[in-house]
C-alpha cells in the first residue's frame, strides 16, 4: 500500500516504530501462511486510509519477529493491539468485522 501511514514493524523497530510513536498505533501480528490474516489485509488497508493522520497502521509478520509477539501474549494471528502512549489500550484476536474493529477504534481515539 502507498499510504505513508502503513509500516511493516519488527522486533528491531518495534520500540521506536510503536512505543515511541507520537499518535496511536495499530499493530497486527500475521503471517504468510494465516488465511484469515490475508483475508483481513483490505480491512487494514481500508483503516489505514479511512484514519489517516489520527492512527499509523503496522503489521509485523510473526514468523520472522518472534519476540514482540511473545512480550505482548499473542498466541494467535491475526491478532490486532492498539497502542497509545507505549501501552496496549485495545485488542481484537481473530478477524473480527470491520465495524467491530472501527468501533474499538472510535471509542478509543475519541
Amino acid at each position: 500500500m502507498s499510504d505513508a501511514k502503513f509500516v511493516a514493524v519488527t522486533d528491531a523497530s518495534f520500540n521506536e516504530q510503536v512505543l515511541a510513536a507520537s499518535g496511536p498505533v495499530l499493530l497486527k501480528f500475521e503471517a504468510d501462511w494465516c488465511g484469515p490474516c490475508q483475508a483481513m489485509k483490505p480491512m487494514i488497508e481500508d483503516i489505514a486510509r479511512d484514519y489517516d493522520g489520527r492512527l499509523t497502521v503496522a503489521t509485523m509478520d510473526v514468523d520472522a519477529n518472534s519476540q514482540t509477539p511473545y512480550r505482548f501474549g499473542v498466541r494467535g494471528v491475526p491478532t490486532v493491539l492498539l497502542f497509545k502512549g507505549g501501552e496496549v489500550i485495545g485488542q481484537k484476536v481473530g478477524l473480527p468485522r470491520k465495524a467491530e474493529l472501527t468501533a474499538l477504534l472510535d471509542a478509543k481515539l475519541s
